[in-house]
This record gives structure tokens, sequence and C-alpha cells, in this order.
């Protein structure tokens, strides 16, 4: 996401030629909140909502991300500061006074002047669907205690709740979106992060002490619901003048996901079923042309969608294909190119996108030709584009969506 935004909602008029019929379509408003000129302050390092957690080599920066396929798994990520300490994670469902424990493995990495803590990664298997567990991670030392409710069974008429989230940051902007998420009423269970993370680029050196603190920060709901990760350009952290030369170094150390379920070969894109949905992840920043492992990936990926299993089919990506602001303007435009055709044939329903710091949605809107400032389009597919900020609430599956333009 780029450094600036717009301070008023957007209503976008789209103008359609439909079977040569013009039509003018109106996306309407879904929130009277309008943005502050002002641009967001980053909270200070000792912010209350960094706060180190007590006790020796206790766990922070805990968080969970779906951990398989389909559902029965989860990934259990945290750090130690003192020590490496022990792998295991303690898990048991609520109904049962039965432990069971998971081994996971240990990673630092360095980058420029900055070494990382012990970063822990524990997949927990075999779970059952539809059921709360507790969990505590520390064992040894300092011991924590979280929980997490598994989804649901793959199903067609599985109701299920989604938030939405992308470019967050560390700033009191960021807290504000934080905070209105938790105190939603309809709850989501699962977050979509559409990607731009911690922003730690955007301190000198890439200070990755801010990655820990937005680990610190966002700890509160990723250690109980799991957030599905997308990476955004804040996250590939390349810098050659200080010789940090491999992409995505700090957040591939730090966020792991299922990517192998899926059958892909970097855990940039892949995809995972949750409920009535199918959610495919894309890297707006890893290649997407011909003959690349994503294109490959994602040429065998969608056909493997099955509708009366999962009536849903979502993606999500960090750079929007359609974006009417001079931001960012046309910078999703070649994997547009590339991979709208499929989307089309497959008739995916929703695209999730952020980048832009904005709000923009469209209805369905495929094979656009962009003529001066009108955008006209023919509608060719149930294709749905969300840019930025939406609500959808449609069928069995709810979206409730909140996004953070912090910088």
């Amino acid at each position: 996401m780029g450094s600036l935004g717009f301070s008023s909602p957007l209503v976008v008029a789209v103008l359609c030629l439909v079977l040569n019929a013009a039509l003018l379509v109106n996306g309407g408003k879904t929130s009277s909140f309008i943005r502050k000129v002002e641009k967001a302050i980053d909270l200070p390092l000792d912010a209350d909502v960094f706060q180190v957690p007590p006790g020796y080599n206790a766990p922070q920066q805990v968080h969970i991300t779906q951990g398989d396929l389909v559902g029965k798994a989860v990934i259990v990520s945290w750090v130690t500061v003192d020590e490496p300490g022990t792998n295991t994670v303690v898990y048991w469902s609520e109904n049962s006074k039965q432990k069971e424990q998971a081994e996971g493995k240990i990673y630092t990495y360095k980058y420029y002047n900055y070494t990382s803590g012990y970063i822990h990664h524990c997949t927990i298997r075999h779970l059952e669907f539809n059921t709360k567990y507790y969990y505590v991670v520390g064992i040894g030392h300092t011991e924590r205690q979280f929980w997490f409710v598994t989804p649901p069974e793959v199903g067609p008429d599985v109701p299920y709740s989604f938030g939405l989230i992308g470019d967050l940051g560390q700033s009191y902007d960021s807290n504000v979106t934080l905070t209105h998420y938790e105190r939603n009423p309809r709850k989501g269970q699962t977050l979509l992060f559409v990607g731009d993370l911690s922003y730690a680029d955007i301190y000198p050196c890439h200070d990755n002490n801010r990655w820990d603190t937005w680990g610190r920060f966002v700890e509160r709901s990723a250690a109980y619901q799991p957030w599905i990760w997308t990476a955004g350009n804040h996250e590939i952290d390349f810098y050659p003048e200080i010789g940090e030369t491999v992409p995505f170094k700090p957040y591939s150390h730090r966020y792991h996901v299922p990517y192998r379920a899926s059958g892909s070969t970097a855990p940039f894109w892949y995809s995972i079923k949750r409920a009535s949905a199918y959610i495919i992840v894309l890297s707006s920043y890893s290649a997407y042309g011909k003959y690349t492992p994503q294109y490959k990936w994602l040429e065998e990926e969608l056909p493997k969608v099955n509708r009366s299993e999962t009536p849903w089919l979502i993606v999500l990506m960090h750079a929007p294909w359609y974006n009417s602001y001079n931001y960012h303007y046309m910078e999703g435009e070649t994997m547009r190119v590339m991979y709208e055709p499929w989307f089309v044939k497959y008739k995916v329903d929703v695209v999730f996108a952020g980048h832009v710091h904005a709000y923009e949605r469209s209805v369905s809107i495929p094979s656009m030709i962009l003529c001066s400032k009108l955008i006209f389009s023919f509608f060719k597919s149930p294709c749905i584009v969300m840019i930025a900020l939406a609500l959808l609430e449609c069928a069995s599956m709810q979206f409730s969506v909140f996004f953070c333009f912090s910088k």
C-alpha cells in the first residue's frame, strides 16, 4: 500500500454497456464514516497494546491460522525471547479433560542489525469440527493459555462469518480498526487479511522491532481466531543497500501458512476450504506470468473447486485489479490480464483486495475497457470484485469487513 489516501467515502458510478444499452450503476454507501484528513500517527513503542507479557521467557506474538486444507488443523505460532524454550503446545477440547500435545519447530533470522527472537510454529492436527479447544504455550517457563473454535465441516449449507482487514499497520487508527472489529456484534469467526501487516519497512533500515510490536498488538485477536494471511508490498522487505536481498524474509519466518496442503510450492499462494467457502490466496508480488509456479498452480487449482461442496469461491490478493483512484492506479493490470479469463470461466464470486487506502466496491465487472475517466464493462460472469472495504451478507456467508487506512 502507498503512503496517502482519500479523506471521504467514494460513491463510484460505473457506466455499463450491456447488450448495447447504457446502464448507470451506483454502488451506494455502506457507512457514514469519513476518514480524517490528517496523516495517521504511529503508536509509540511504549504503547500499552505493545506490552510484553510478564514472566521469564513468556510467549508473545501468539497467533493462529488454518493448518490444513479443510479446517481440522491449526498452526500455532509464538515468539520467545530469553531462550528457545519448549516447542510443545498442550491442547484439549472444551468437553474433554484429556490433554494432548503437539511438537513444533523453532526458527530465527537476521535482518541487517536485528536478530529475531525464537519463532515457534506448531501444527495441531486431527481436530474435531465445530469444537472449542484450549491451548497452552510456554510449557516449562511462563505458561499462557488461549482458545479457538474449529470451523464446521465443509459443506454447501454451512453458515459462517468472516472478518476482513488489510493494510493495518500500527498507528492509533490501527488500534481503532482492530477494536471496531472486536466489538462488532456480528462477530467474525475467521479473519481474512489481505496484506500489509506491520509496515516495519517504513522505519529506518526496515526496523524489525516493529514486526515484534505488531505481533503483540494483534495477538488479542489473532491468538483466538485464525487470521488467513496474504502478502502485500510492505512484506517484501527487499533492501539491497543494507545487504537484504531475500524478499519476504521477516514475513515468511513469522507467518506460516498451510501452502503444501493445496499443492503450492511457496507460502505466498495457496488455498483452503472453510465452511462453505473455497478461499484462494494469490501473491501480487511474486512472479505470476505464464509458466511461473504461481501461474501453473492456479491453472491446476481452479478446476478443483467443487461448487456443490463449497458454493462460495473467494480470492484474496493485495493489489486490486480495478481501481479508479490515482494512487496505485492499474498496478494490478498485468495480473488481471493473465488471470481474469480464468476467474470468469470458473465464476469466482468475490475478490477482496487492499493496497489502495480508500474504499471502493463494484458489481460484476470483468473485461473492462478503460476510456478516458469512464469505465465501460460487459457483464460476462457472476464475478464480484470488492476493493478495499465492504460488507457482504448473502446466502449462508457473511462478511464483516473493516479496513484501517492508516498511512
